[in-house]
C-alpha cells in the first residue's frame, strides 16, 4: 500500500503545482490586459467628445474625428450580417440534422473547422482576386461586407453545429414518437432550444469582424476619408437607393492604424479614443451575448 499511497501523494502534489502554474499564468495574462486597456483608457477617454464622433478625419489633429470611419464601420458590419448569418446558420442545421453522414460530409466538416483558424490576411488575398479583380466589385462597403462575411462564415457554422448537438437526444425522440416530421422537429424544438447558442456563436463573430483589419486592407480600403456613403434614405422617389453600397470605404481599426503611423502625439491620443470607442462596441456585443444566453438558458425547459 505504501507505494500506491506514495504514487497519489505525487500525483496530488503534481496537480497542486500544475494548478498553481496555470493560475498564475492566467494572472500574468490579466494583469498585462488590463496595463494596456488602462493605458487606452487614460489616454483616449479625455479625447472623446461629440465633436470627435461627428467630425471628419483631418491633417490637424485637433479637429479630426470618426464619423466617416464609424459609419463605415456599421455600413460594412450590416452587409456582413447579411451575408453571413443566414447562410452560416443554414448551413450549420444542414450539416447537422439532414446531411447524410459519409465521408464527403466528413471532408466538408473537417474544411470547414480548418477554415475557421485560417488567419485573416489569407480570406483578403482572396477576396482581392475574386472580388475586386475577377467580380469587378471595386474597393467598395460590399467588397468588404462579403470579405468579412467569408471570415466569420465558418465560425458561424461551428457555433450553430454546437449550439444543434447540445439539444438533448430524447426532445428529438419524443417529437418523432407523436408523429411529428423531421421538419416539425426541427423548426419547433431543435431551432427554439438551440437559439441562444446559435446568437451567442453569432455575436461573438461579428464582434471580431468589427477588429479585423488586415482583410481590409487588402481589398483597398481608404486609410483617408473625409466623406460619408451615399445615404440609403433620400427625400425623392425611389426614397431607397443602394448607391451606398458600391461607394469608397473606411472602417474603424484602419482610421485607427492612420492615426498610429503619424508621429505627431496628438494623433496617437485620436488613435487610443478611437479604440475606447471599439473596446466598447466589442464589449458591448460580448454582453449581449452572454445576455442572450443566459436569458435564453432561463426560458428552456428541459
Amino acid at each position: 500500500m505504501k507505494p500506491i499511497e506514495s504514487v497519489i501523494r505525487k500525483q496530488k502534489f503534481y496537480d497542486r503545482a500544475f494548478s498553481l502554474v496555470s493560475l498564475l499564468a492566467l494572472a500574468g495574462a490579466l494583469l498585462i490586459l488590463m496595463v494596456l486597456i488602462g493605458d487606452i483608457i487614460g489616454r483616449g477617454v479625455p479625447r472623446l467628445s461629440w465633436e470627435f464622433m461627428t467630425n471628419f478625419p483631418s491633417r490637424f489633429a485637433e479637429r479630426a474625428g470618426i464619423l466617416s470611419a464609424w459609419v463605415g464601420s456599421l455600413l460594412v458590419m450590416f452587409v456582413t450580417a447579411l451575408c453571413a448569418i443566414p447562410l452560416g446558420i443554414a448551413a450549420g442545421l444542414y450539416l447537422e440534422e439532414y446531411a447524410p453522414k459519409n465521408r464527403l460530409t466528413t471532408l466538408i466538416e473537417i474544411n470547414i473547422s480548418n477554415l475557421a483558424g485560417v488567419p485573416s490576411i489569407i480570406f483578403g488575398l482572396l477576396a482581392l482576386g475574386l472580388f475586386v479583380y475577377k467580380m469587378s466589385l471595386g474597393q467598395s462597403v460590399l467588397t468588404a461586407g462579403l470579405t468579412l462575411g467569408l471570415l466569420v462564415l465558418p465560425i458561424i457554422i461551428v457555433t450553430t453545429r454546437e449550439a444543434i448537438r447540445a439539444i438533448p437526444l430524447h426532445i428529438r425522440e419524443a417529437a418523432f414518437g407523436v408523429g411529428a416530421t423531421k421538419w416539425q422537429v426541427v423548426r419547433d424544438h431543435v431551432l427554439p432550444y438551440s437559439t441562444g447558442g446559435i446568437l451567442t456563436g453569432v455575436i461573438i463573430a461579428l464582434s471580431r469582424a468589427i477588429g479585423e483589419t488586415a482583410p481590409l486592407i487588402t481589398v483597398g480600403a481608404l486609410t483617408f476619408i473625409a466623406f460619408l456613403p451615399t445615404p440609403p434614405i433620400s427625400v425623392e422617389a425611389p426614397y431607397v437607393s443602394m448607391k451606398w453600397i458600391m461607394d469608397p470605404f473606411t472602417v474603424m481599426p484602419i482610421q485607427m492604424f492612420n492615426w498610429v503611423s503619424r508621429p505627431q502625439e496628438e494623433f496617437h491620443v485620436n488613435a487610443a479614443a478611437a479604440g475606447v470607442v471599439l473596446l466598447a462596441i466589442t464589449l458591448s456585443l460580448n454582453a449581449v451575448a452572454i445576455f442572450v444566453r443566459l436569458r435564453f438558458r432561463k426560458r428552456i425547459k428541459w
